[in-house]
């Protein structure tokens, strides 16, 4: 399998897992400032850019295969990881399934998965039945929106829509990634590895309610919760998200 990564900056290992329909590039924002301190690692999971996009559907488990992958092609021993939604659940998967390799756990607006799980917010169920009514660049520029938080600038929403449409998933690969989110129904295992939890209030795709319940079941595990922040929290809040990132691996 070919998966495609890039590394910048020195220091201890940081390994960033990215959630559906974002390649690398979505990292951009709190790549800098992380990278001050870390390695920061960052990777196409499997399906989307510049990895291979193999039949799916994809598990969770099997997209944490890849992130050891990452991990041993890099030639790393022990790293931080930190997941957002999909790679939230990706994250969880490998710190269970490796946790030698995993030294602190960074899981970043996504779900303890199963039936404890706070579902999608109604906002964003209605945005995926309509969406199919819409032109596509209609339903990509609300999808952005969608995925920011309270009164977005539209200089934001501007910015991330070019960069979807200049970086489209591969529909298959689009699929394939989402089966995994959708069959996730939590780790069989416990979380040894310190963890801190991070969120948005005004998350529409991942209910805000779940860094809780995923708190719940990782002993120690801190929750921080950025105010008025969406699903893209990092884009909109990049410098506090360095900050309190940094500042817990630290």
């Amino acid at each position: 399998m070919n998966i495609k990564w890039e590394s910048q900056g020195d220091g201890s290992p940081l390994l960033l897992i990215q959630g559906l329909g974002y390649a690398r590039w979505s990292w951009q924002p709190i790549v800098p400032g992380l990278a001050a301190r870390h390695r920061v690692v960052t990777f196409d999971n499997r399906g989307i850019g510049e990895s291979d996009k193999p039949e799916g559907p994809y598990t969770a488990a099997q997209m944490a295969g890849d992130a050891l992958q990452v991990l041993d092609e890099a030639g790393i021993e022990r790293a931080h990881v930190l997941g957002a939604s999909l790679g939230g659940m990706i994250a969880q998967e490998l710190a269970v399934a490796a946790p030698a390799r995993v030294d602190k756990l960074v899981l970043c607006c996504t779900t303890p998965g199963g039936p404890t799980t706070v579902p999608m917010p109604e906002v964003t169920m209605r945005l995926f039945a309509e969406a199919p009514s819409l032109a596509p660049e209609v339903a990509l520029r609300r999808f952005v929106e969608n995925a920011l938080g309270e009164d977005p600038p539209v200089e934001l929403v501007d910015e991330l829509f070019a960069r979807r449409v200049a970086n489209p998933p591969d529909p298959a690969g689009w699929q394939a990634q989402a089966a995994a989110g959708m069959t996730f129904a939590g780790v069989e295992g416990e979380i040894t590895a310190p963890t801190l939890i991070l969120g948005g209030t005004a998350d529409n795709v991942v209910d805000h309610r779940n860094a809780e319940v995923l708190a719940a079941r990782i002993p120690g595990a801190r929750v921080e919760l950025l105010e008025g922040a969406g699903h893209l929290f990092f884009w909109e809040q990049p410098d506090e998200s360095v900050r309190i990132i940094n500042e817990f691996l630290e």
